[in-house]
């Protein structure tokens, strides 16, 4: 029984300028994994060749120079993904300074999972090039991401997750590419966040929400390497860490839905 969180990634990425190459085989589940990988890596160059490539991964006239990284893959430097993804979410987090030690590196490891539109699945400890692809985009090929990962993925988090207590904080494109299910035991607790309006009205911002997923996250972690947060934790004493971040004024938790689902409401101002 353990706690799991799974995040998204992040579309701000540091790009390391040195580092190891790509191992496929060193990365979450290679034994899985590898070759659904390769597929989705071989179809995304062929893309980021094309004329049209900017537009197939979504990428505006001022991103279009972005789609060179995914023509370098196999020999760009690598970094692990915590230091990678630096955007919003990543930033709140503070993995980087969670991984200075064994502790919080074995947290990171067995504790979080991180969805990728190109590799699946990441260990926040995974070492992988910098990239550009959203798990939302429709490869030729492979089509529409979501829907390509979904059989790939099911075997290895289902084996994660067993009997014990998922913390989602992906968006939508990536939550459709798993679903845990309270068959397999799990207890599932999905984080959001609003903020309060002078008007008293509630209002989801994409930025605050990443941001307050990303504190819970790491005040998570910390808790997990420091043996505060029990093995055994469930979704009361998630909300109960919850309710101590700094700038959660209250936190929610909402009864199970038909699907087991339980939503953790992380409230701001």
């Amino acid at each position: 029984m353990r706690v799991l969180i799974l995040l998204p990634p992040s579309e701000g990425k540091t790009a390391p300028a040195s580092g190891p190459s790509l191992d496929l085989g060193s990365l979450l589940d290679a034994e899985r994994l590898t070759s659904p990988r390769r597929e989705v890596m071989s179809a995304l160059t062929e893309s980021s060749r094309r004329p049209d490539g900017p537009s197939i991964l979504g990428l505006g006239p001022r991103s279009a120079e972005l789609v060179e990284a995914n023509l370098l893959l196999e020999t760009s430097p690598c970094a692990p993904a915590y230091q990678l993804f630096t955007g919003v979410l990543y930033e709140a987090a503070g993995l980087d300074s969670i991984a200075k030690n064994t502790a919080g590196r074995k947290a990171l490891e067995h504790h979080c999972v991180i969805f990728s539109g190109l590799w699946g699945i990441l260990s926040p400890t995974d070492e992988v090039p910098d990239h550009r692809l959203s798990m939302g985009t429709s490869l030729p090929g492979p089509g529409r991401l979501p829907s390509f990962w979904k059989p790939h993925l099911a075997a290895s988090l289902t084996d994660m997750a067993a009997q014990g207590l998922v913390v989602d904080c992906r968006s939508a494109d990536y939550a459709a590419a798993w679903k845990p299910s309270v068959r397999d035991g799990v207890e599932i607790m999905t984080v959001r966040a609003v903020r309060i309006a002078d008007d008293g009205s509630r209002k989801v911002i994409s930025h605050m929400a990443k941001q307050a997923r990303g504190l819970l996250t790491g005040e998570l972690l910390r808790a997990v390497a420091g043996r505060t947060l029990p093995p055994e934790a469930r979704a009361d004493d998630v909300a109960a860490l919850a309710a101590r971040l700094s700038g959660v004024d209250d936190v929610e938790v909402s009864e199970a839905d038909r699907q087991g689902r339980r939503v953790l409401t992380l409230v701001t101002r």
